[in-house]
């Protein structure tokens, strides 16, 4: 279920509208595309956990492939992405409430970060349940909406007969192009980033191998189901040329089909995918800087954990990379909050990138252990980075999301350039020779994650 959530969000819910205004119904392709590219992301994760290769460690992956400054480039780089979410999201959760609770978008904003923030410091286990219940709610309404609207396109409750004409009847089924069905595959891409939550949690399980295997296997049919699905329904139900960016395609698809109550539900059902983002990116923000603390590129003291195992101060120094954020969306929206959403926007693809190049040059190393079948996956790995760089390649030739694009670059350049000032610091205190953290370098890891972030010989 925590994958699901990572998978479900407002992406979809809201941010799919913006992918339609710019492919037409041809949207589906890019969704499809980039259900594939994640979907050999996750394979490529789980060939590396079960080679041992970070067990199950994300962005420690990386640092197992190309060694300690790509591991530092992507850690940081995949923690500001989420960092990002999180007073993204929380707005979010604010402009749905704000017409039900009189107050200030930036009040509520802040009392729904406070409120995850707590869920997050309790525990590991009441975030585990609260995304539970989050994730319930999101995949109980995405399973209704496609049944409502399958019915709807097949003419069972369509007053006029079947609507599947919507989907070539308005210009085509790519209206724009081909080039606009590539330009659109980075925010449906950013719409499906998520699904590498389940190996950050897998790392605090008991067999985080397993585990990983399992949740890999069902991602496919996931993908297809809510995604792929969901945005082929609403272009047949719904003209692509009445799709507003920025307003949900799935509230215009029930107000279409006149669903009573469709509006209140779907509102309903999109707030608790905020809040489920919002819940996910505290969780994540705090493991990679815990894992980084633990690495030595982060400060010794956001490793320590509460006796629930809950990394207390990582958690809450991501919470307040979001109230600063939070605060920059009130006094400077149009300039320093959007300059810090412009610079997420295809960062995540950078750290795929760098997860796929880490895949080949393990396969390179290890030619004299390889098993049958084991070409899939540097097949897989290069298949991915074609995607993306077609999808970067788009990107810069589209002037709405150029910008985007150089800002990204731009953040991958500060992160790339602290890494090599990194290099001319300590990285921490010397271990012991048995290999232990001496006295000051900071906490010891709890046992199952020892498994999960290996450590790697501390830079002299």
């Amino acid at each position: 279920m925590i994958t699901v959530g990572g998978i479900i969000g407002a992406g979809l819910f809201v941010g799919s509208s913006a992918a339609i205004a710019t492919a037409g119904p041809a949207a589906v392709v890019s969704y499809a595309l980039a259900g594939a590219a994640i979907l050999l992301v996750m394979l490529i994760v789980r060939r590396m956990a079960a080679a041992g290769a970070g067990a199950g460690s994300f962005t420690e992956l990386v640092r197992q492939g190309l060694g300690e400054g790509a591991g530092f480039v992507s850690g940081w780089l995949y923690w500001y992405f989420w960092a990002v979410v999180v007073p993204i999201e929380a707005l979010a959760g604010a402009n749905i409430l704000a017409p039900l609770v009189r107050l200030p978008a930036w009040q509520i904003s802040l009392a729904l970060l406070t409120v995850m923030t707590a869920v997050n410091l309790v525990s590991r286990r009441s975030y585990g349940e609260c995304e539970f219940w989050l994730s319930s709610i999101k995949v109980a309404g995405v399973v209704a909406f496609i049944g409502v609207a399958f019915a709807y396109a097949s003419g069972l409750t369509a007053p006029g007969g079947p609507t599947w004409s919507n989907l070539y009847a308005h210009g085509g089924f790519a209206p724009a192009g081909v080039m606009a069905v590539l330009a659109a595959v980075p925010s449906a891409i950013f719409s499906l980033t998520g699904a590498e939550i389940g190996t950050l949690a897998a790392a605090e399980s008991v067999d985080p191998a397993r585990v990983i295997g399992r949740m890999t296997r069902s991602l496919a049919l996931r993908i297809l189901l809510f995604y792929v699905a969901s945005i082929l329904l609403i272009a047949a139900v719904v003209p692509w040329t009445d799709v507003k960016p920025g307003v949900s395609p799935f509230a215009a698809a029930l107000e279409v089909m006149h669903v009573r109550g469709g509006a209140a539900a779907m509102n309903f059902v999109v707030l608790t995918a905020v809040l489920s983002c919002l819940n996910s990116a505290l969780y994540i923000t705090s493991r990679v800087l815990r894992t980084l603390a633990f690495k030595g590129d982060a400060p010794r003291w956001l490793a320590q954990a509460s006796a629930q195992e809950a990394p207390g101060r990582a958690i809450l120094a991501s919470s307040l990379f979001g109230y600063l954020a939070l605060f920059a969306s009130v006094v400077s929206p149009q300039a320093v909050f959007a300059f810090l959403v412009n610079t997420s926007g295809a960062v995540m693809m950078f750290v795929y990138i760098l997860l796929c190049l880490a895949q080949l040059r393990a396969h390179a190393r290890q030619r004299a252990r390889r098993r049958a079948g084991a070409w899939f996956y540097p097949v897989a790995a290069a298949a991915v980075i074609a995607v993306i760089a077609a999808a970067l390649t788009a990107m810069a030739a589209i002037p709405g999301l150029a910008s985007q694009l150089y800002c990204s670059v731009a953040a991958a350049a500060l992160v790339v350039g602290a890494c090599v000032l990194r290099r001319f610091k300590p990285a921490g205190r010397p271990r012991d020779a048995a290999g232990e953290p001496g006295r000051g370098a900071g906490p010891a890891l709890p046992r199952r994650l020892e498994a999960a972030i290996a450590y790697a010989p501390v830079r002299e």
